[in-house]
């Protein structure tokens, strides 16, 4: 893997911890030579992932739509800051550029962009690794609503094992390295009659 995109708060949280964790992740990104990805945000979860992957010599591509651009929250310190003009193109550069996805603990914007590469491996669009850092559990009721989505019959166990997860950054790296990607003509489940 040569560049990993991580989706995250543009707040820091109310736990220490998950700060604590975006300066590990972006510091081990560094040192394994893996450029990160990221929302080109200097605020929140985003500037510290940044700056810790700044700080420990590693490469940092930011990209970041006009109107946030406008809304001083870029930063402007990145070697590589790619200013687009929509989040969806933001979105398709990010996936275009990365050949992995971390969701670290963030909000709505997180969420949706985390799924949304889920949705586009489960149709075969991508290959590529997706995974949420599970930092004091913020993601386990996530997991267990994707849980009760396969017990229901919407999501394809095939499918529900294209989300990885672990609690710290260098468990879910490791995960990364031996995944093995859900055949892509799975996604629609038959139904049971």
């Amino acid at each position: 893997m040569r560049r990993i995109t991580v989706f995250c708060g543009s707040n820091t949280g109310l736990d220490p911890l998950f700060a604590r964790a975006a300066k590990t992740m972006g510091s081990l990104l560094a040192s394994r030579k893996i450029d990160l990805v990221y929302g080109g945000g200097c605020i929140g979860l985003m500037g510290i992932i940044a700056d810790a992957a700044l700080e420990a010599g590693g490469h940092v591509i930011g990209v970041i739509p006009e109107a946030l651009l406008a809304r001083e929250v870029a930063h402007l310190k990145l070697p590589d800051l790619r200013i687009v003009s929509s989040m969806h193109e933001r979105k398709a550069l990010m996936a275009e550029l990365s050949d992995a996805f971390i969701a670290m603990p963030g909000g709505f914007g997180t969420f949706e962009e985390f799924c949304e590469v889920i949705t586009w491996s489960q149709l075969g669009l991508h290959a590529k690794p997706c995974g949420l850092l599970n930092i004091q559990e913020f993601y386990t009721p996530m997991l267990h609503l994707f849980d009760h989505a396969v017990a229901a019959g919407f999501i394809n166990p095939y499918h529900r094992e294209l989300v990885l997860s672990e609690k710290t950054p260098e468990t879910l790296l490791a995960k990364f390295e031996s995944f093995k990607p859900a055949p892509s003509d799975k996604w629609l489940l038959k139904s049971q009659t």
